[in-house]
């Protein structure tokens, strides 16, 4: 038990807070939407994002209540890897090759900059989105900020609203192009805003960072946010390596990252 002294000290701390202008009072999720949106508006700026990027995203924006749904429907991942990889990598398999062949002058140029086969690269692409098929049609920061004004999760996706910002922000997309997965991944390889800002790399030279549309800026943005979790050029990525650890970075699950380094390993040895 803390001493009379300590007690009368927090509480003292508590009573002055009370006298705390109201900005700094904003709750950090619930209640009512459009007031909890003001203090997103009110950060974003602080953070010295635009007024005009500002208005732009957030003016208008109403809770999605089929979001939540999804976010509360998610089941527990109970396939084996075998009943998964068998699902997942034979319909995918030969388009992958293809893709492997049509950019290999990209693959071949990635990995000599960020040391990530284009194997690997192929296989996240293909068991994200299809390579690029199903990215996702959701408005991004709607979704982000349901889930950020949702209490289940706020201190994940409150981030994510304000990263988003900052890729419209800094001109790569604008907000009616910013869609994606219901939990607001964006682009063909399913990066959170974070994320993008992060690793994100204009690989094809246009001035921005399009992982929607640009299969180049896609390609290596991956690569770029291996490395950036340590990967190893030229070392196995099979399960117990250190690049398997990477591919956890990717995706925590194991049946998830022992499908991606089994379908990497059927890919490399088609070439």
């Amino acid at each position: 038990m803390r001493p009379k002294t300590a007690r009368l000290a927090v509480l003292a701390l508590w009573l002055g807070s009370m006298t705390a202008p109201a900005v700094a009072a904003t709750a950090p999720c619930g209640g009512d939407f459009g007031e909890w949106l003001e203090g997103v508006k009110q950060e974003a700026a602080a953070q010295g994002i635009s007024q005009r990027t500002i208005q732009a995203a957030l003016s208008g924006l109403t809770y999605d209540p089929t979001i939540i749904a999804r976010d509360h429907a998610q089941g527990v991942f109970r396939q084996s890897f075998e009943q998964f990889s068998g699902r997942m990598v034979p319909p995918r398999l030969s388009r992958g090759a293809k893709l492997l062949k049509q950019y290999a002058p990209v693959f071949a140029r990635i990995e000599q900059q960020y040391g990530v086969p284009g194997p690997v690269i192929v296989a996240i692409w293909g068991l994200e989105t299809d390579f690029g098929a199903n990215s996702g049609k959701l408005p991004t920061i709607r979704a982000l900020a349901t889930l950020a004004y949702d209490c289940r999760r706020p201190d994940k996706f409150r981030p994510e609203v304000i990263a988003a910002l900052h890729i419209v922000d800094r001109g790569d997309m604008n907000p009616a192009d910013m869609r994606g997965a219901w939990a607001g991944e964006i682009g063909q390889t399913q990066f959170l805003p974070s994320s993008y800002l992060k690793y994100a790399v204009d690989y094809d030279g246009n001035g921005h960072r399009d992982l929607i549309h640009s299969v180049p800026d896609v390609l290596a943005s991956t690569a770029n946010y291996l490395r950036g979790y340590g990967w190893q050029r030229g070392q196995p990525w099979g399960e117990g390596t250190a690049n398997f650890q990477v591919l956890l970075q990717w995706n925590a699950s194991q049946v998830y990252t022992k499908t991606v380094a089994y379908f990497a390993q059927q890919l490399a040895g088609a070439e």
